[in-house]
């Protein structure tokens, strides 16, 4: 299997099997995000969409994700979901 040094967690973890968007933004997914972090941010951007009423007709709208996205791969602020708790790391007992 495919590993990559991710982004996200800094660790080298299975990769996508084929870069999830079209163009360069999503070569750099492929080659810098994990499996795991970009099925992560599925589940938050699916949570956005239903949260906000998102229609992704709208450019603003895709505009609002796509900075939520870059946010969340990069570990920085994010606009979270009410009520979103991230899932634990392994080993986390908190």
């Amino acid at each position: 299997m495919r590993q990559v040094l991710c982004r996200k967690y800094g660790e080298r973890l299975p990769g996508l099997p084929a870069p999830p968007l079209p163009g360069s933004m999503g070569q750099d997914i492929f080659e810098n995000v994990s499996a795991k972090a970009w099925a992560e941010w599925q589940s938050v951007q699916t949570m956005l969409i239903n949260e906000r009423h998102l229609s992704l007709f709208e450019p603003d709208a895709r505009r609002f994700l796509s900075d939520q996205m870059k946010r969340f791969l990069a570990n920085e602020p994010y606009e979270m979901p009410s009520g979103y708790v991230p899932p634990d790391e392994p080993g986390d007992d908190t």
